[in-house]
């Protein structure tokens, strides 16, 4: 049900000032950054205000679906006991797809489902209007059905606040916190970053089908609430950089494809008829079968990697989750960043406040914290990494073709000796990329993936 913030709500709940609604901290996006940012703040006393744009939180979000124990539970202690979780992935896959056929790599263990190693399938609809539950119950007012239009700044171009299409007006605030997504117009029109650029974002194009518990538990081979985690590369985009994915609900799944914004510009792809075929596929069509539709919905995510992101904090502003950047797609990781962003953002404000600065100079503790994170010592690791998969499109058009080649010659029972379908295989690889082409291609994953130790 959407909350109703009347002006007298807003008067009684934060301080007043020459008749401005003013608060400690104005957080912009109730998804997992905001939310979290807003949760510890309000826990440690602060007057938070957590604007979100749609009805309540959720109602506009969108992801993939899978949700990482770490850092959330630092957050919420066993969260999972209490949170809308919808299954406990115990099976991760990746497919490596043709069009007709699949190599499959994946690890099965239900070690997956219990501490410390816990993935969890969640529905944002229902997560994030439970997590901003709990930063309400703790003391943020949740100030639904608001669009910040864009950043309050003094006459010295401090950011002291946010106006709001609302008939209540402008929200004013010592520190204002961008959670407001991929294309954040507050970063924007602070001058933060400039227009995406379309090779720095990628598309991502979802479905939430319901086809009932036994039906999943049968087809995906679980049992109870365990569930799986499918990434699909190779023919489900056409030779464009990026994947699909298939993950387990309680009674439904969430199936999409995500691909770059400038692939579906120069190949002229639609994303829609993507998804339409990877549901079409032999080896997905199976699990699919006598679902119905229940959602649709489509996303931004920035994919830029650790030399797109923009700087993240100015004089009263501080830049979280998917409007810093933060997504590590080369392992299909963003929530988990999104939530440590906002938990670093809090520390990094109580910090500020403890001094009486807002600077952009007292925030910088933000961006020291950052680099000190997970977060940011992975994505820098990875920095080459999108530039690579760019000017490599063999890694998502040739060598799945490949894989899927060599298996079938070598897996065949077709009365040839072993050696000779080791010969067919190789003869099949290096019809397409040479023994010269293969090292660099290995070479160059190994130099863009600086993981190494």
């Amino acid at each position: 049900m959407a909350v109703d913030i009347s002006r007298s709500a807003l008067e009684g709940a934060s301080s007043m000032t020459g008749g401005e609604t003013r608060f400690d901290v104005a957080v912009v996006g109730a998804g997992p950054a905001g939310t979290t940012c807003a949760l510890l703040l309000a826990r440690a006393g602060l007057e938070v205000a957590l604007i979100e744009r749609g009805p309540y939180p959720g109602s506009k979000n969108t992801f993939g679906g899978v949700l990482y124990r770490h850092p959330l539970e630092q957050i919420v202690p066993r969260f999972w006991e209490r949170a809308p979780i919808e299954r406990k992935v115990i099976d991760k896959q990746y497919w490596l797809l043709t069009e007709d056929s699949a190599v499959k790599l994946g690890h099965r263990s239900r070690r997956f489902a219990e501490e410390p190693y816990n993935t969890f399938t969640v529905l944002r609809a229902k997560f994030d209007r439970w997590y901003a539950e709990e930063a309400r119950e703790a003391g943020a007012m949740l100030i639904p059905s608001t669009v910040a239009l864009e950043a309050i700044r003094d006459e010295r171009g401090r950011v002291i606040g946010v106006r709001t299409d609302r008939e209540q007006g402008d929200l004013y605030a010592s520190v204002v916190v961008a959670a407001d997504g991929v294309n954040s117009l507050l970063s924007r029109q602070l001058g933060l970053h400039g227009e995406l650029r379309p090779e720095h974002v990628a598309l991502g194009v979802k479905e939430v089908i319901a086809l009932g518990e036994d039906r999943i538990r049968e087809r995906f081979n679980l049992e109870g609430d365990e569930g799986a985690d499918i990434s699909l590369l190779g023919a489900v985009t056409k030779g464009m950089v990026g994947g699909g994915f298939i993950y387990t609900n309680r009674d439904t799944v969430s199936v999409g494809v995500v691909a770059n914004a400038d692939a579906y510009r120069r190949s002229g792809n639609s994303p829609v008829d993507l998804l339409e075929e990877m549901k079409a596929h032999p080896l997905i069509r199976p699990l699919l079968e006598g679902g119905q539709l229940k959602e649709y919905q489509a996303h931004l995510i920035p994919e830029g990697g650790f030399d797109a992101m923009p700087p993240l904090c100015a004089d009263g502003l501080l830049v979280v989750g998917d409007a810093a950047g933060l997504v590590n797609a080369a392992f299909f990781e963003g929530s988990n960043h999104a939530i440590l962003s906002g938990q670093l953002a809090a520390e990094t404000i109580l910090e500020a406040k403890s001094k009486g600065d807002f600077s952009a100079q007292a925030l910088a503790g933000y961006e020291r914290r950052l680099r000190q994170s997970v977060t940011l010592r992975d994505l820098k690791g990875l920095r080459r990494l999108p530039g690579l998969l760019h000017s490599h499109p063999q890694y998502f058009a040739i060598y799945p073709e490949l894989l899927n080649e060599a298996a079938h010659h070598f897996l065949a029972a077709d009365g040839r000796p072993k050696r000779d379908k080791v010969r067919g295989a190789l003869k099949a690889v290096t019809a397409r990329r040479s023994p010269w082409q293969l090292l660099r291609d290995l070479w160059d994953v190994w130099r863009g993936t600086n993981l190494w130790p």
